[in-house]
């Protein structure tokens, strides 16, 4: 049986119970989608531009999953 990952933030203020479980968890698989599309064409792109290869890269972790997470406050 696979572990299904769940991700909790705490200590935030965007809810009364100022813990957040559903953004977090959506941001991971998010994020995870997002790396398997993005990391191999940043490689690609790593090879001839390496400062826009490595923003591609970057892309997942800096843009995808805080948006997501920041978007649903439970």
């Amino acid at each position: 049986m696979a572990a299904v990952p769940i991700c909790i933030q705490c200590g935030n203020r965007s809810n009364p119970c100022r813990c957040k479980v559903v953004g977090p968890t959506l941001g991971f698989v998010a994020f995870v989608v997002a790396a398997a599309v993005e990391w191999p064409i940043g490689a690609f792109v790593y090879i001839f531009k390496h400062r826009k290869g490595r923003r591609i890269m970057a892309h997942p972790a800096t843009v995808v999953y805080p948006r997501v997470t920041n978007t649903i406050p439970i």
